[in-house]
């Protein structure tokens, strides 16, 4: 089953990056808030795909960026129905789990958002 890692980053603001392992990358969006179970939608920009590593990593980012730990990891699995601009997960880690949607609003920017616990 794939992973999945919500890392804290505090460059160039605190944000949290979500990470969905796919295809031997990191499918990556970056988070103003910490996805909270519960919590209502969340903006979400979506970010270049990041290297596998960071579903282990936790401490200084290269070129100066920052620092990341880990808020929450586990395994996630994809819904069927799934689109590019429309995609549902259900996310097993110790803190952020149930189903979710990130959904495409215009460009890279997406809202991410609860469906249940």
């Amino acid at each position: 089953m794939p992973r999945f890692v919500v890392l804290e980053h505090d460059h160039p603001e605190l944000h949290w990056d979500l990470m969905l392992e796919a295809a031997g990358v990191l499918q990556t969006w970056r988070l103003a808030q910490p996805p909270d179970t519960g919590s209502g939608p969340i903006e979400a920009t979506e970010l270049s795909d990041h290297r596998i590593a960071y579903l282990d990593y936790e401490g200084p980012v290269s070129g100066k960026r920052g620092r990341v730990c880990r808020w929450d990891a586990g395994e996630f699995d994809e819904a069927a129905e799934s689109l590019p601009e429309v995609r549902e997960f259900t996310l097993r880690g110790a803190r952020a789990r149930g189903r979710v949607r990130l959904e495409r609003v215009a460009g890279t920017k997406w809202r991410f958002m609860w469906l249940s616990e």
